[in-house]
């Protein structure tokens, strides 16, 4: 597998939150030079003597961002607000502008730009392909979503705001710099913040069982598998154009739980007594509650990538069994950092 060489000057848009935590800490830890950009301050955690920091405001081309990326080997854009919210008027208009207007910007820097990066790496979703049962959606082959029959008309809005996204990313005029969109699936971390510590903290309280007959697939990948394929696709220039950024092994909802409890048991010795069922009415009243919106929990996501293992990468974490029982070895010591700080 390719690898990527040290050191070189990479820069992440949006790079604040919880992924952008992870590629810091290991972009830094291989020896690299990490400028973020973001619309806050940098949390303390995240300072450290090869970490940068530059303010915008996410849809504006200005100078003491831009020239960051003019000169830099990599841009990263994470930028766009969550969709762990409710689907109303409001919150898909921001959800599609913050990730249109994050891109056209970035876009636009990079034309700008007297030495242009080697390449622009954008986040995009695996949301955009079809709410599906059947064989996995891979970049090939895979169907695009919006229409499929049996989805509530409202899903489509996800999938366009996916489409419009990557629209961004191929309309921008950037000839000398190789363009990914990163149709990444769930990435699986312990550290605090991200999608997996909720759901461990759903199985410990017993609600960690199948939601509305948990056969909805979901698709996943571990961090650490996440960012070594984002070195690949850095060092590797013959791969542009739709990548999916999930681990080969997607699996139904009730089985990713019983993953999860499984793992606890095994690493705590906490027995769970009850993996209470979640109905499709249930969901949806606490979805209410929850300020969240049931396509998150209800849509099938199948995604599995062609594209990484045809360029030589290996997967460490396969099944998923494997990664919750060391992403719960994850959480635990990081519980235990906490606790004695």
């Amino acid at each position: 597998m390719t690898t990527l060489e040290a050191p070189q000057k990479i820069v992440i848009l949006g790079g604040s939150g919880h992924l952008g935590r992870i590629m810091t800490s290991h972009f830094v830890a291989a020896g690299h030079r990490v400028t973020i950009v973001g619309r806050g301050s940098l949390p303390a955690s995240m300072m450290g003597p090869n970490v940068d920091f530059a303010r915008w405001d996410g849809r504006t081309v200005e100078a003491h961002w831009a020239s960051e990326v003019d000169g830099a080997d990599v841009v990263l854009n994470l930028a766009g607000r969550t969709v762990d919210c409710r689907y109303n008027k409001v919150n898909l208009e921001q959800m599609l502008s913050s990730r249109i207007d994050s891109t056209r910007a970035v876009g636009e820097a990079i034309a700008q730009a007297q030495s242009p990066p080697r390449v622009w790496l954008q986040m995009s979703t695996a949301t955009i392909y079809a709410h599906t049962y059947g064989p996995a959606n891979d970049e090939r082959t895979g169907q695009i979503g919006a229409y499929e029959p049996g989805t509530p008309d409202y899903w489509r809005y996800s999938v366009l705001i996916a489409e419009a996204w990557e629209e961004a990313l191929w309309k921008a005029q950037t000839p000398h710099t190789r363009r990914v969109a990163l149709r990444s699936a769930m990435v699986m971390s312990g550290e605090p913040g991200g999608p997996f510590r909720v759901l461990a903290r759903l199985a410990r309280a017993g609600l960690g069982g199948a939601v509305a007959g948990g056969d909805m697939y979901m698709s996943w990948i571990h961090d650490a598998d996440f960012a070594r394929a984002l070195d690949l696709l850095i060092a590797n220039e013959e791969v542009s154009g739709p990548v999916n950024l999930a681990a080969p092994g997607p699996v139904p909802q009730k089985q990713f739980m019983a993953g999860i409890r499984e793992a606890q048991r095994e690493i705590g010795g906490l027995r769970i007594p009850l993996a209470l069922p979640l109905y499709r009415w249930m969901v949806n009243l606490g979805a209410v509650f929850l300020r969240t919106d049931p396509e998150l929990i209800l849509k099938s996501r199948r995604a599995v990538s062609v594209v990484l293992p045809e360029h030589g990468f290996q997967f460490e974490f396969t099944e998923w069994p494997v990664a919750a029982l060391d992403l719960v070895q994850q959480s635990t010591k990081h519980s235990d950092s906490l606790s004695t700080e």
